[in-house]
């Protein structure tokens, strides 16, 4: 009979995701993460595979969690500019964390098609809300209606990583706030 888990996995999932936030995957030994997870290495191994299946794991519930609360924030006015807004202010104050998605396309690109199913699949969902809230905005007065919508929203999400990139390299909370607002304002 199976035992029981002594540990919360998804606890032990979110302590790996802080890991490999900061560390990546090839700088994370599996010390530090049975050390962050407060779990042994035999549990991290029955539990989770190995190194790469945790770290696949970890992206996955970092990536539907950022999804999530980015189409929140996109759905958080009836203005649909507002709700823009909303997206990169909330982008901008959670810069200085480093982020895992980003982390990940840096460190394995489009090496890994694991990481690539999965970079797809959410980055598709964000882009399909972004593109029908850009033209919501534009349709609202608010954006250039003669800008093409898909190609506003690869803008803005290049955006997100470039502003969390700057964070991560040192920029002032006043240079992100002002990339934020540039961004879109490149679409008016």
């Amino acid at each position: 009979m199976a035992r029981t888990k002594a540990f919360d996995v998804d606890h032990a999932l979110d302590a790996a995701i802080g890991v490999f936030r900061e560390h990546g995957y090839a700088g994370t030994s599996a010390g530090m993460l049975t050390e962050a997870m407060r779990i042994g290495r035999q549990s991290l191994y029955d539990t989770f595979g190995d190194k790469w299946k945790l770290y696949c794991a970890a992206v996955r519930r970092y990536s539907d969690f950022e999804c999530r609360a980015h189409l929140d924030a996109l759905r958080s006015s009836s203005k649909a500019i507002d709700g823009l807004r909303a997206m990169m202010a909330r982008v901008v104050a959670e810069a200085r964390q480093p982020c895992l998605g980003v982390g990940s396309i840096s460190e394995f690109g489009s090496a890994s098609q694991d990481l690539g199913q999965l970079h797809a699949s959410r980055g598709m969902a964000l882009r399909k809300a972004l593109v029908a809230k850009i033209r919501e905005a534009q349709k609202q007065g608010d954006l250039n209606p003669q800008r093409d919508a898909e190609q506003a929203a690869g803008f803005l999400i290049a955006n997100v990583a470039g502003i969390r990139l700057s964070a991560r390299g040192g920029s002032s909370d006043k240079e992100l706030e002002a990339l934020g607002e540039l961004a879109l304002q490149a679409l008016r």
